[in-house]
């Protein structure tokens, strides 16, 4: 039996939002004095602290702060994470007051929480949440409470759960746009633009500075776009054995005019999503170079599709070679299960060789 991980997120009543926000100040607390004490060792001594190191100058400091202590050893475990993953000598400050100020964040270790009682226990207290999965019948580990935009907290845990594989024999390729954020190789997809559909209402809430409004939008176009993903993604890992992605890069293409649109088909978030469901269902997962999968006649592999800007507002057209007739993205992600699936068999044959 193979055993995955798995984070759950519940939200915490409102109720506990006072207590919460004065456990996340200490937090920002202690961050901010990390923050100081490791550029102070750099500057001083040219000596980078470990989070060993960093943990006998908060030692006993969960008292005064209200704090478990192992929510320290987290706060300095992770200060040195970011540090070393942006290459900074400092980092920036965590705000707990102003415009600017920093969302609530309260990390644990495993064991710091406990569920009695229908209830979440840590750090002495005792948190009400909307139990949506059964939190009683996992053993919870690491994890966090977390504030949204809004002023609401969560609890987010990593659990242990048991891999199912998936019952798919097909193969499919994802073909990601920005007029539709994917479109797979059976015609299917993921129309997106969840935030085009509400923008008139947003900007109106932003003018009129409707604060609450605006804010309520915007977690409305996150939760739209999310649940669009989970459930197509579901789909494919419930229907598929092997799923290709092209390698589009969202980064490089936030910095061109296409940025707004890209930012808003959130295919970052699918491919993390294909790729965690995947290894969970015991499938084969994998991003593909998708170059001139648009062009190409995915029936005789010769290049005779349009090309270039001008080519990206034909969405249908005819192979001069063969005369099939091809809708432009659906033609792209056949090719890209084309291109993987001519992977895999290579990899298959390259493990014949070697056994």
């Amino acid at each position: 039996m193979k055993l995955a991980t798995k984070t759950l997120k519940v939200r915490v009543k409102d109720k506990h939002a006072k207590r919460l926000s004065a456990m996340a100040r200490s937090v920002n607390f202690v961050w901010n004095y990390i923050n100081e004490l490791s550029e102070r060792s750099i500057r001083e001594r040219g000596k980078f602290l470990s989070a060993y190191d960093l943990h006998p100058y908060t030692k006993g400091a969960g008292k005064e702060l209200r704090l478990h202590s192992q929510t320290l050893q987290c706060v300095a475990a992770e200060y040195v994470t970011r540090r070393k993953q942006f290459k900074k000598r400092k980092l920036n400050w965590r705000s707990s007051n102003g415009a600017r100020r920093s969302l609530g964040w309260i990390p644990f270790n495993t064991a710091a929480c406990t569920y009695k009682q229908g209830q979440i226990f840590h750090n002495g207290c005792y948190f009400n949440v909307w139990d949506s999965y059964g939190l009683s019948q996992y053993t919870l580990k690491n994890g966090s409470f977390n504030e949204d935009a809004r002023g609401r907290w969560y609890f987010n845990v990593v659990v242990e759960v048991e891999a199912k594989r998936s019952k798919g024999k097909a193969s499919v390729g994802i073909d990601l746009g920005c007029k539709e954020t994917a479109t797979d190789s059976n015609g299917d997809g993921v129309k997106g633009r969840e935030y085009r559909k509400l923008e008139v209402k947003l900007g109106m809430a932003q003018r009129a500075k409707k604060k609450k409004r605006a804010k309520a939008l915007h977690a409305k176009i996150k939760n739209r776009r999310a649940d669009a993903l989970h459930k197509y993604s579901r789909k494919l890992v419930n229907e598929n054995a092997a799923i290709f992605v092209g390698n589009v890069s969202s980064k490089k293409l936030v910095k061109t005019k296409m940025a707004k649109s890209v930012l808003d088909a959130g295919w970052s978030e699918l491919k993390r999503m294909l790729e965690y469901k995947s290894d969970h269902a015991c499938i084969h997962f994998e991003e593909v170079n998708e170059s001139y999968t648009s062009v190409t006649c995915s029936c005789c592999n010769k290049r005779t599709g349009p090309s270039g800007l001008e080519g990206l507002r034909i969405r249908e057209w005819t192979c001069a070679q063969c005369g099939t007739m091809h809708s432009r993205d659906v033609n792209a992600a056949v090719n890209i299960k084309n291109i993987g699936l001519n992977i895999l068999a290579l990899g298959h044959e390259r493990l014949a060789v070697l056994g």
